[in-house]
């Protein structure tokens, strides 16, 4: 079984845009946040896996931190069951210690191990003096 493209559109407006999701399970459906918070994306050399968290595989470059994204309309857009980011995403310049990223994750934590909700292939050679950034609608989260 699969989601439609409706569901799909829904889920995700309400997860990244804190949208309300009118209509499943009653007409009031299923709410956004009162206070909508942020996602913090993480950078990875290898795939973390299905069970890992923000810190399983997580670049660990000089300067590295995770950078936060709003869960609005501001900082993600959902269009035809993909939320892509609204801005570019920029991380601080790397220092003398490089990384190679191969995946990025989306998660609830700044720093330590966190929950990792979603993850994607990503290709980013990091080095000296390489400020890492994903181009505004560069993350295509899907739910297939």
């Amino acid at each position: 079984m699969s989601a439609t493209n409706v569901f799909e559109n829904g889920l995700l407006s309400l997860i990244f845009e804190n949208a309300d999701y009118a209509n499943v399970g009653d007409a009031g459906g299923l709410r956004g946040s009162v206070t909508a918070g942020v996602f913090y994306i993480s950078l990875h050399t290898a795939d973390p896996g299905e069970g890992g968290s923000q810190n399983t595989t997580e670049s660990a470059y000089t300067n590295y931190l995770r950078v936060s994204v709003a869960r609005s309309t501001a900082g993600w857009t959902v269009t035809a069951g993909v939320a892509d980011n609204d801005a570019a995403i920029t991380f601080a310049q790397c220092g003398v210690t490089g990384s190679t990223i191969t995946h990025f994750g989306i998660g609830s934590d700044s720093t330590g191990a966190g929950n990792l909700f979603l993850k994607g292939a990503s290709a980013l050679v990091v080095s000296q003096n390489i400020t890492p950034q994903f181009a505004i609608g560069a993350l295509d989260i899907t739910l297939d």
